[in-house]
């Protein structure tokens, strides 16, 4: 288990990811500003450039 993280916490992906439906990949190394946390402890909401609605994986980021 990593860091604890909270609302509005900034992350940084730790691997290339593919995003269904908006044709596009997030590279590792991308920074994700002002993260929401879900209710579910592996799923963080976020926004990113031209992405709505992106949900995350915890075990892809970690605490910039």
């Amino acid at each position: 288990m990593g860091n604890l993280l909270v609302d509005g916490d900034s992350v940084t992906l730790v691997k290339d990811l593919k995003v269904k439906g908006a044709g596009q990949t997030l590279k590792r190394g991308t920074v994700i500003k002002s993260i929401r946390l879900t209710g579910d402890a592996q799923e963080i909401d976020c926004r990113y450039e031209g992405i709505k609605g992106l949900v995350l994986r915890a075990e892809f980021v970690r605490k910039a």
